[in-house]
């Protein structure tokens, strides 16, 4: 008896120590995962709190999305006065047309663009090489431009051609834009059916992307068109285009257009040369602002006046402004 309560009792120690030692085995085990769970939770809350400041910063630096009618509002004004400072200007525009692999040009044309306000747009091809299918298709956008700037009006964003709908906010180029669906209002090849990149501060557009609400020919199908804009000399002007398209027997070909250098007058060349002119405190810089002579009328010019000061005081750029008609 005495021999089997031993064994029984060695038997016991054994297991108990077999058992313990398994726990601390297991204990060690739960330990380490404690660990990376706890280290988990760290990198979690480290996590959440790094957007939470990040958030906290963009709501204090960022300004809330104006209403619709609010953008659409400011949209007319910024054109208004964009349109105010047009100038009499010449530009060298480049076109490279491509099939459907772009490392070879196809064709390649110069022109030359000549602009008097308000509404007069000639061309004049300056060099040609390649296929002849490049400058025939650079004419028919240049005549197709000149009669789009004898009625502006016509293919303006505004309410009277377009439906506009509010997407989202995207940077362009470091710059924050309102991104608007553009629906056209009748089938014209003239409108663009797709986005426009509104800048948040100026209103004034980076880019156009989509497609014509009419298809311009029987001959294309699939176009796809983005336009880009940038400052010239103080007038914001479309300055780079691109068109593909499907071309019946002949496939897709891409025709890219860049306008590579700006003669601008000082002066507005149309109408009698008149001058207002009002001073503002600060350095000696002027401010043109062309006023056609068959719209002229005082409130519009007052208006004009106006628009031109909140500009360029804000910018501190000029200190008279300068209304011609």
């Amino acid at each position: 008896m005495p021999r089997q309560t031993q064994g029984r009792g060695l038997n016991g120690s054994r297991l108990f120590n077999n058992l313990e030692g398994h726990e601390r085995d297991r204990g060690i085990r739960k330990t380490s995962w404690g660990e990376v769970v706890v280290r988990q939770q760290i990198s979690w809350m480290l996590f959440l709190s790094l957007v939470a400041v990040v958030s906290r910063a963009s709501a204090q630096t960022g300004s809330p999305v104006p209403a619709l009618e609010a953008i659409i509002a400011r949209m007319a004004q910024a054109r208004v006065e964009n349109r105010a400072r047009f100038r009499h200007y010449v530009v060298t525009r480049d076109y490279k047309l491509f099939g459907k692999e772009r490392q070879n040009t196809k064709s390649q044309v110069t022109a030359e663009v000549t602009f008097v306000p308000p509404d007069s747009k000639k061309y004049a091809i300056q060099q040609s090489n390649g296929t002849r299918l490049g400058e025939r298709i650079v004419r028919r956008m240049l005549e197709s431009e000149a009669e789009i700037a004898k009625d502006y009006s016509s293919n303006d964003i505004s309410p009277v051609n377009y439906d506009l709908r509010f997407i989202r906010e995207e940077n362009v180029g470091g710059q924050r834009c309102y991104v608007l669906e553009l629906l056209p209002k009748r089938k014209d090849k003239n409108l663009v059916r797709g986005n426009i990149w509104v800048d948040a501060r100026t209103y004034l557009l980076h880019r156009t992307e989509g497609q014509p609400a009419k298809r311009p020919s029987w001959w294309l199908r699939d176009v796809h068109l983005v336009f880009l804009y940038g400052d010239v000399e103080g007038m914001w002007l479309q300055t780079v285009s691109e068109a593909t398209a499907t071309v019946r027997i002949l496939g897709q070909h891409t025709i890219v257009s860049q306008d590579v250098k700006y003669n601008v007058d000082e002066l507005v060349a149309a109408g009698p040369q008149q001058a207002s002119q009002v001073d503002i405190h600060g350095p000696v810089r002027h401010c043109v602002i062309p006023v056609p002579q068959s719209d002229w009328d005082g409130r519009r010019t007052r208006f004009a006046v106006i628009l031109a000061w909140e500009d360029l005081l804000k910018a501190n750029q000029a200190r008279s402004v300068r209304v011609e008609y």
